[in-house]
């Protein structure tokens, strides 16, 4: 006999996933800054698809805005924009950034 606890669990979709993580902006001193340029790169414009966990959007004129609510700390911005030189990138201080809570 089978009783509710021992039934599986289904499974958990991302955003479920993500959704338990803990993130702690520190709004004094990002970890990720954009420098601007006349124009947005092809690669900074990327990133709006690219980035796992969203945090870069269009704006008006076409511009990329960049909201660090989210951030996992990955580092695809990096990668990507580092022949442009758009994106600096740094760990944030300690007790700052992502923690992630996989429960």
């Amino acid at each position: 006999m089978t009783t509710s606890h021992d039934a599986p669990k289904p499974a958990q979709r991302m955003e479920e996933r993500l959704y338990k993580n803990r993130y702690l902006v520190d709004e004094g001193r990002p970890h990720v800054t954009l420098r601007r340029r006349a124009i947005d790169s092809d690669e900074l414009k990327s990133l709006v698809r690219l980035c796992p966990a969203g945090c870069y959007t269009k704006v008006e004129r076409g511009r990329v805005e960049l909201s660090l609510d989210g951030c996992m700390e990955c580092g695809t911005c990096r990668i990507v924009c580092q022949a442009t030189g758009e994106i600096e990138w740094s760990y944030p201080r300690g007790g700052f950034g992502v923690a992630f809570k996989f429960g």
